[in-house]
C-alpha cells in the first residue's frame, strides 16, 4: 500500500501543478493512464475518507506530508482488507509502472544513481550520525 500511495502523491503533486500550468510540455501517456488507474481506484475506494481528502489538499501546495501518508495508508490498506477485489485491482494498476526501491524501518531506498561527494576536509554521507571533522579528541 505504501508504493500505491507514494505514487498517488505524487500523480497529485503534478496533478495540482499541472492544473496551475506549471507542468512539461511532453507528458508520459503510458504513465498518465497508469497515475489516473491507480487515482481512479484509491479515489472510488476512499474519496469521503479525510486522509484522502487532506492529501489531494496538500498536494495543491507542492507536497503530502509524511503523516498523511502514513494515514493514506492505513486507510487504504484497511479499505483492501475490507474488499479483496480492491487489493487485485491495485496490486494489477502497479504492476503498470516500473518497480520502485522499497526501504523498510529507518532505511533510505533511492532508485536511480547516487552520487555523493565531499572535498575540502568536508564529509558526505546519504546518512550520517555524530561526525567530527578536523585532528581527533586528545585523550
Amino acid at each position: 500500500m505504501e508504493i500505491a500511495v507514494g505514487y498517488l502523491c505524487a500523480w497529485l503533486v503534478a496533478k495540482a501543478r499541472r492544473v496551475a500550468g506549471r507542468a512539461d510540455a511532453e507528458v508520459d501517456r503510458g504513465l498518465d493512464a497508469g497515475m489516473e488507474r491507480l487515482h481512479e481506484l484509491v479515489s472510488g475506494a476512499l474519496g469521503e475518507d479525510p486522509a484522502f481528502r487532506r492529501a489531494a489538499a496538500e498536494a495543491e501546495s507542492g507536497d503530502v506530508s509524511p503523516r498523511t501518508r502514513r494515514r493514506l495508508v492505513d486507510a487504504l490498506d484497511e479499505a483492501a482488507e475490507q474488499r479483496p477485489e480492491l487489493a487485485a485491482s491495485l496490486r494489477e494498476a502497479l504492476s503498470a509502472f516500473p518497480a520502485a526501491p522499497v526501504a523498510s524501518g529507518d532505511g533510505i531506498a533511492v532508485g536511480g544513481d547516487v552520487d555523493i561527494r565531499a572535498d575540502r576536509g568536508s564529509a558526505a554521507a546519504l546518512r550520517i550520525g555524530d561526525v567530527t571533522l578536523g585532528p581527533p579528541p586528545e585523550p
